[in-house]
């Protein structure tokens, strides 16, 4: 496999961009593509207030700034991606709409392109049947975490077919952009989501029984547990139609301890659907 110069990101919302922002900040040249040039701009321009903060912060310099968002070119085509050496899908977690995705990505990228996934629950295996049987052992999943360009993590987790040598080159391209990869075998909701999701689910049993409310709960962990952020906070980072999405796949992979509780189906109704739309379990 040849040297990583060009990145291509499918999906321009929240988690594409900023992996789009992961690379471009380690001095490499990304396309990033959505539906519509007009979404690929806004979530370009989105990534100026992600370094403004930086800057604010001190971990930036000023300076910087415009060089790094340069290197990210907005697009709506796939021809763009005819040269570059890996791309990362992070589009709706729906297996229909991933596969046809990388049956695009199929016609144009060559032959030696990496494909990699950014699936939070959905198989690798199942995934890489988008694409034609001979690029099969170039796929693999690249799972980043909310927000991108701020957590270490990455689960990397090559399907049945994958060829070693893409994982070598996949550890390797997380490792050069200053993140840390772990390998993980390839089974629905990995290893973090597993975890994730058990805790956010008895955290909505503890809600709907009335054992302490959703402020309480979030202090109980960031306090008691050490954890950064508590449970409330980040289910509505992270959206509450996809968390909900997440926890019906694992619920069909896993059955009754995945299964999500009604409150979460609630919040998603009315449409509380986290800091998208100004209020989840918080209002903003």
């Amino acid at each position: 496999m040849g040297e990583l110069k060009k990145v291509g990101v499918v999906g321009a919302g929240m988690m594409g961009a900023e992996i789009a922002l992961s690379f471009a900040q380690a001095g490499y040249d990304v396309t990033l593509k959505d539906a519509t040039l007009e979404l690929a701009q806004r979530g370009k321009d989105r990534l100026g207030g992600v370094l403004d903060k930086s800057i604010k912060k001190g971990k930036l310099e000023g300076d910087k700034k415009e060089p790094i968002l340069s290197r990210i070119t907005p697009t709506d085509q796939y021809e763009p991606f005819k040269d570059v050496d890996l791309v990362e899908e992070a589009v709706f977690e729906d297996f229909e709409v991933k596969r046809q995705v990388f049956k695009e990505l199929d016609k144009v990228c060559k032959p030696d392109c990496i494909f990699a996934t950014n699936t939070s629950s959905i198989p690798i295996t199942r995934l890489a049947t988008s694409v034609e049987k001979g690029r099969i052992g170039q796929f693999i999943g690249a799972h980043f975490f909310s927000p991108a360009s701020v957590m270490k993590l990455v689960e990397v987790i090559p399907g049945l077919e994958t060829k070693e040598e893409t994982v070598v080159f996949m550890m390797d391209c997380i490792q050069k952009i200053g993140k840390n990869p772990i390998r993980v075998k390839d089974v629905c909701g990995f290893v973090v989501n597993r975890i994730l999701h058990a805790m956010w689910i008895e955290a909505n049993r503890l809600l709907e029984e009335g054992v302490a409310t959703p402020e309480d709960i979030d202090t109980g962990c960031k306090l008691g547990l050490g954890h950064p952020i508590g449970p409330y906070a980040l289910m509505d980072l992270t959206g509450n139609d996809l968390n909900l999405q997440v926890q019906q796949i694992l619920y069909e992979a896993y059955g009754e301890r995945f299964k999500p509780r009604p409150i979460l189906k609630q919040k998603v109704d009315a449409k509380h659907l986290g800091r998208k739309t100004k209020r989840g379990w918080y209002v903003y």
